[in-house]
C-alpha cells in the first residue's frame, strides 16, 4: 500500500488544484478568446451545462495572476461591445464556473463597469416588485421578474484584494441579484412570472455573428 501513496497524494493535490483554481480548459478559454468573448445560450446543450453548474470561489493566487486579469478584461470587453450591450456579465457565460461578474454602475459618478471576484450575496430586503429583465445568455427574450429593492454584497476587492461589503439599492441591487444568480446556476426564467419574445432584440442581433469557435466547442465539450 506504501508504494501507492505518492501517487493517490499526487491525484489529490490534482483535485484540489482544479477545484479551487483554474483548471487548464478555463486558462485556455481566457487566453485563446478573443476580446470579446463567445457568450454561452441557454438555447445550446453544451452552454447550457455550465450555466447551470454553481460557481466556486479563487483563491487569492489566482485573483493575483495574470489570467484573472486578463479574464476581467475581456469580460467588460465583452458586456460592452455593440452585440452585447449589457449592464452585467457573470464568468459562467463566457464558459467559467468562477465567481467573478461585471456590473454596470449606474449610481455610480462616472457609471463605471466593475469587477465582483468571489462575490456573494448576504442579504435581500424590501418589498418584491416584478421588473423587465433580459440575459446575454437567453436572447432575443425578456421576462417580468421578482426582485428585492436593496441587497448586502460581499466580495473581494480586484486591486487589494481585501474583502469588502457593499449595500446597493434600486437598478443595481437587480443586476446583482441577477449576476449572482448565474453563479448558482439560476437563469432569470427560473424566477419570471412571464417570459415573451422581444422582436426588437431579435433584429438588432441579425446584424452580428454569434457563431461558438470551433475551438471553444472542443473544449467545452470535455
Amino acid at each position: 500500500m506504501r508504494r501507492f501513496l505518492p501517487f493517490f497524494l499526487f491525484l489529490a493535490v490534482l483535485a484540489c488544484g482544479r477545484r479551487d483554481g483554474l483548471s487548464p480548459a478555463e486558462r485556455a478559454i481566457i487566453r485563446q478568446s478573443d476580446s470579446v468573448m463567445y457568450v454561452l445560450v441557454l438555447q445550446d446543450a453544451t452552454d447550457s451545462l455550465i450555466l447551470r453548474t454553481p460557481s466556486r470561489d479563487l483563491p487569492e493566487a489566482v485573483l493575483a495572476s495574470e489570467d484573472f486579469r486578463t479574464l476581467g478584461a475581456k469580460m467588460l470587453a465583452t458586456v460592452q461591445s455593440p452585440e452585447q450591450g449589457g449592464v452585467g456579465i457573470a464568468a459562467p457565460q463566457v464558459g467559467l464556473n468562477v465567481r467573478l461578474i461585471a456590473v454596470w454602475r449606474g449610481d455610480k459618478p462616472g457609471e463605471p463597469f466593475e469587477l465582483y471576484p468571489n462575490v456573494h450575496v448576504d442579504s435581500l430586503w424590501g418589498p418584491l416588485a416584478s421588473g423587465p429583465e433580459g440575459c446575454l445568455s437567453y436572447p432575443p427574450y425578456r421576462g417580468l421578474v421578482p426582485r428585492y429593492p436593496n441587497a448586502i454584497v460581499s466580495y473581494v476587492d480586484p486591486v487589494t484584494l481585501e474583502a469588502r461589503r457593499d449595500t446597493v439599492s434600486g437598478y443595481t441591487a437587480i443586476i446583482f441579484q441577477h449576476e449572482c444568480d448565474h453563479l448558482d446556476g439560476i437563469m432569470y426564467i427560473d424566477r419570471a412570472d412571464t417570459v415573451f419574445l422581444n422582436p426588437a432584440w431579435e433584429a438588432e442581433r441579425a446584424a452580428f455573428d454569434f457563431s461558438k469557435p470551433a475551438w471553444l466547442e472542443e473544449i467545452l465539450k470535455r
